[in-house]
C-alpha cells in the first residue's frame, strides 16, 4: 500500500528517525521498563514528543493533534515500534481525551486536555467492577445527587495503574429504572479526593499493574460528568472502539518479532542456528503474514477516521485479531527462551542472556494471557463483528 513514498514523506521518516536518535536510548528505555523510574520516565517521554507537537496524531489539529497524514502516522508507528520506543498512556490521550473533546462542554476542554498532552496528568478507567466485567451494563458503583455533588459508592477493579493516577474517568450508576444500560453517567474523579483506597492486585507475571478501587461517600461536582446525565453508555461506547484500536499491539509485534529474530539466530539448535528450522520459520511466517494483514486493517480504519468517520466494528476486528497475534508472539519468545523461561531475575544464567530474555519473555508470557480478556474478551468481540459485521 506505501511501498513507495513520496519526497516529503521520505523527509519526515528521516525526520522522525533523527528525533529518535536525539531523543530516546537504552537508559530511558531502561528507565521506563523499571519499577520505580516507570512514571517519571514516561512523563519525561511523553513531553519530548510533546515539545516536539508529536504526541497526539489522532487528535483534532484544533485541540493538539498533529495534523497528520495516514501515511506520517504509519511511518510514525513504524519508526517507534524499530527502535523499541513504547507508545504514551493510552488512558488519558487515546481514551478519555477523546471523550471530552467530543462530548465535554468548553471548560472541561480547557480544563483537561492541556494536561493530558502535555503529561502532567495522569489518568486510569473505573469500567470494570467485581460483578461487572465484559458484561459492562451490570455495573452498580452508585452515584447520588446531591446539591452540585454526586456522592459516589462502589468498588471498580482491574484498574491498570490507578497507583499513579491524578484522575479517574469511570461509569457510575446514576439511575436504576430502565434498562441496563440506561442511567449510567461518565463522570471524571479527583483520585486525591477523600474516601478513595486504592488496593494493589499482584497479577500472574508478579508485577504491580492493576488494583482495586473503591469508594466510600466520595464526593465528585457535577462540573465533572461528561454530556448529560445518564447518557453515558454512548460516551462509553465511542471510548471504547478508540480503545480497541489502540489494542492492537501492531507495533510491540513488530518488535518482539525483530527481537525473537535475532535471537533465534544466536540460538543453538542441534549444531544449527534456531532461525534455520524449518517449522520455526513456518511459524515466523505465518504471525508476519497475520501481523501485515492486520496492518492494513487498521490503515483502513485510519485513512476512515482521517475522513471525519469512527472506529466501529473494525476496531473488534483489529482488538480480536491483534491480541491473538500478541499472544503468538509471546509464546514464541517463550519458546525460544527454552529453559532460561525458568530463570528469576538476578540469576547468573541472565547476565549473558540480557535482563529481558528469560525472565523477561516468562512474564510477557504470562501477563499477556490477559490481553485476549481485557477492553472486552474476545469473545465479546466475536459477537460484536457478527451482529454488525455480518448482520447475524
Amino acid at each position: 500500500m506505501y511501498a513507495n513514498f513520496s519526497e516529503s514523506e521520505q523527509q519526515f521518516r528521516e525526520e522522525v528517525r533523527a528525533f529518535l536518535r536525539d531523543n530516546f536510548d537504552a537508559e530511558l528505555a531502561a528507565r521506563i521498563d523499571s519499577h520505580d523510574g516507570y512514571k517519571a520516565a514516561t512523563i519525561e517521554w511523553q513531553k519530548k514528543r510533546y515539545d516536539k507537537g508529536w504526541v497526539a496524531p489522532g487528535w483534532p489539529v484544533e485541540y493538539g493533534g498533529c495534523g497528520w497524514s495516514d501515511t506520517q502516522k504509519y511511518i510514525f508507528d513504524n519508526e517507534l515500534a524499530a527502535v523499541g520506543a513504547p507508545d504514551v498512556p493510552p488512558f488519558g490521550l487515546k481514551m478519555v481525551g477523546p471523550v471530552i473533546y467530543t462530548f465535554g462542554n468548553d471548560e472541561q476542554k480547557q480544563r483537561f486536555l492541556p494536561g493530558i498532552l502535555s503529561g502532567d496528568t495522569w489518568w486510569c478507567q473505573g469500567y470494570s467492577e467485581p460483578g461487572a466485567g465484559s458484561d459492562l451494563a451490570g455495573l452498580q458503583t452508585r452515584a447520588e445527587r446531591d446539591g452540585d455533588d454526586y456522592i459516589i459508592n462502589g468498588t471498580k477493579i482491574w484498574t491498570t495503574y490507578a497507583q499513579y493516577a491524578d484522575w479517574m474517568f469511570a461509569l457510575v450508576r446514576t439511575d436504576n429504572s430502565g434498562k441496563p444500560q440506561q442511567g449510567i453517567s461518565f463522570v471524571l474523579i479527583d483520585m486525591s479526593s477523600p474516601g478513595i483506597t486504592v488496593s494493589p492486585i499482584i497479577s500472574i507475571d508478579g508485577e504491580h499493574h492493576l488494583n482495586e478501587v473503591s469508594f466510600d461517600n466520595v464526593r465528585v461536582p457535577v462540573a465533572n460528568r461528561i454530556g448529560e446525565e445518564n447518557q453515558g453508555w454512548t460516551y462509553a461506547k465511542a471510548l471504547l472502539t478508540h480503545e480497541r484500536t489502540a489494542l492492537s499491539g501492531i507495533g510491540y509485534c513488530k518488535h518482539t518479532l525483530s527481537r525473537i529474530r535475532s535471537l533465534a539466530a544466536a540460538e543453538n539448535n542441534g549444531g544449527q542456528p534456531l532461525l534455520a528450522d524449518s517449522d520455526f520459520q513456518a511459524r515466523m511466517a505465518d504471525i508476519e503474514m497475520e501481523l501485515m494483514a492486520l496492518e492494513f486493517t487498521e490503515l483502513r480504519v485510519l485513512a476512515a477516521v482521517a475522513n471525519g468517520g469512527a472506529p466501529g466494528m473494525e476496531s473488534s476486528l483489529l482488538k480480536l485479531k491483534g491480541t491473538e497475534l500478541q499472544q503468538a508472539v509471546q509464546s514464541l519468545l517463550y519458546d525460544v527462551s527454552g529453559l532460561y523461561g525458568a530463570a528469576l531475575p538476578g540469576e547468573a544464567d541472565l547476565a549473558a542472556l540480557g535482563h529481558d530474555y528469560g525472565y523477561g519473555a516468562r512474564r510477557e508470557y504470562m501477563f499477556g494471557r490477559a490481553c485476549t480478556i481485557y477492553g472486552g474478551s474476545n469473545e465479546v468481540q466475536k459477537n460484536i463483528i457478527a451482529k454488525f459485521g455480518l448482520g447475524l
